[in-house]
């Protein structure tokens, strides 16, 4: 079955105006969370899912008013409507796979098969041909930058371990933790080409130390930041003795 474009993306607030976009018909497991974020005159747009179908096209919210896309990383589910926005943003260890974003590079080989839809998307989309559109960086992001938008201020956190340029966005005034992939509260992926456990455990350990509300993962549903402790702790207990 395929999809109509216009019934491809699905849009939930969440509260604290952040809005949650995403691909419904695409399995749990692989479908990103898109996060929206409306501040004073400006917005935010915490990855932009597979590019399958425009984003800008058929969500009228991320063309309300000006808007930056930050990458919390380039794996092919994160990344796909980058090119769709003018500002973008990306940790400096991953800019390059943002410009020239190979199948292998960004996983979509070998996990963008028919297999990881629900529905398929509308015509003429082709796994086979599956690519991520190269989208250049109009900014690059180092630990600790902040990130404005209309008002609202979000710290960098790069939390390598999934991949080498992972990032985190905190806002202290909220205790909102927009997570990326290093941590939700569902099976997490570790054993990526570029992943490293080693980096793995030292952002693991350094999310403990900030005081969170609630987490807007990359993938699942949201949590507590009770939740999170919960999480790591029992992620870290789980390596002890194991070297990783």
């Amino acid at each position: 079955m395929r999809v109509k474009p216009e019934d491809w993306w699905r849009v939930r607030r969440v509260g604290d105006d952040v809005t949650l976009i995403d691909e419904p018909h695409v399995r749990e497991f692989y479908r990103c969370n898109c996060w929206h974020v409306r501040g004073a005159g400006e917005n935010l747009l915490i990855d932009s899912g597979m590019g399958v179908v425009p984003l800008r096209d058929w969500v009228a919210l991320t063309t309300e008013r000006p808007i930056a896309a930050v990458a919390s990383h380039t794996h092919f589910d994160h990344i796909g409507c980058h090119h769709e926005f003018e500002r973008r943003a990306v940790h400096r260890a991953e800019a390059a796979l943002l410009a020239a974003p190979g199948r292998r590079e960004t996983l979509a080989d070998p996990y963008v098969t028919d297999d990881i839809f629900e529905d398929l998307p509308p015509e003429p989309y082709d796994s086979a041909r599956y690519a991520v559109t190269p989208a250049p960086a109009t900014r690059l992001l180092e630990d600790g930058d902040e990130i404005a938008a209309g008002g609202r201020v979000f710290e960098v956190i790069h939390t390598p371990g999934h991949s080498p340029g992972g990032i985190a966005l905190y806002e202290k005034a909220t205790e909102i933790l927009f997570s990326g992939d290093i941590v939700y509260d569902g099976p997490l992926i570790e054993d990526m080409y570029h992943s490293d456990a080693a980096d793995y455990r030292r952002s693991m350990e350094r999310l403990l130390g900030y005081r969170v509300r609630v987490v807007h993962g990359g993938h699942f549903p949201s949590f507590s930041g009770d939740r999170l402790r919960a999480l790591i702790e029992a992620w870290l207990a789980g390596r002890r003795g194991t070297g990783r």
